[in-house]
């Protein structure tokens, strides 16, 4: 019996726009822009720009209706899969990619990418060009899209989701192996994480998350057969009371042949 008394993020309700909106939303509030969109933004870029991380198909499993991360991707993967644990999440995904009105904004990401403000449009349009499939998938079933088959991945991505499903060691290890077998051989992963967390808030919601540090982020990646092709740690700036993470941190790797 689980004795935590924070909420769970895949099991609890979660409401998916509110964390978009406590975490990577525009204005003089945007207390995390510095560790959770500029941070990503620039490993990404440089990961993608050496240019061994690109191919066919990009499977994302990322938490709640985050998308920022995959503005980069979308120059150099042809398909980007999405995998979502929630219903909510799903539906304020497509919100944005179908253009509803009331959708959250995304347009501050999108100036990150682009030289003027007359490409705006044109990104944003290539990014959901690429996001052609949004699934649901069941975390705690062995073949997490049992429903469908997938294309194995050039690569995967996943953006702070291991930090908030995984109770310890052993589940973080459990729930990374699951996300590779969606690999091609040979194949690479992004994970972006919060290190050293315990918490974070969704409005007035706690919820639980996995603390750990730099070494067993490597190991875990290491101990799978992976070549670590970048690591960067950054301290934290943000100031808030909303989560308790030391720093952030950004592991590209790929698969030992």
């Amino acid at each position: 019996m689980d004795s935590s008394p924070y909420k769970r993020y895949h099991v609890d309700d979660f409401d998916s726009r509110q964390h978009l909106e406590d975490y990577v939303a525009n204005g003089p509030d945007s207390t995390f822009e510095e560790d959770s969109l500029i941070f990503p933004t620039e490993n990404l870029l440089k990961t993608f720009t050496e240019g061994h991380f690109k191919g066919d198909v990009l499977i994302d499993l990322s938490q709640g209706s985050l998308v920022h991360h995959l503005f980069a991707a979308c120059e150099f993967f042809k398909h980007i899969i999405v995998l979502r644990a929630r219903d909510t999440c799903i539906m304020e995904l497509k919100r944005w990619m179908n253009e509803c009105t009331g959708a959250f904004d995304w347009s501050h990401v999108t100036k990150l990418h682009v030289e003027s403000s007359d490409q705006l449009q044109d990104k944003e349009g290539k990014v959901r060009s690429a996001l052609q499939h949004v699934v649901k998938c069941k975390l705690e079933k062995e073949n997490m899209v049992d429903s469908i088959v997938l294309p194995p991945a050039d690569c995967i991505i996943s953006t702070w989701l291991l930090d908030v499903i995984s109770k310890g060691q052993d589940d973080y290890i459990r729930y990374l192996r699951k996300f590779l077998k969606l690999l091609k051989p040979g194949g690479h992963i992004i994970l972006i994480g919060a290190l050293e967390m315990t918490f974070f808030k969704v409005g007035k919601d706690k919820f639980h998350a996995f603390s750990y540090d730099e070494d067993f982020a490597r190991k875990a990646l290491v101990g799978e057969g992976f070549i670590i092709d970048r690591c960067e740690v950054k301290k934290r700036t943000a100031v808030s009371d909303l989560t308790d993470y030391k720093s952030m941190i950004f592991i590209a790797a790929h698969k030992e042949m």
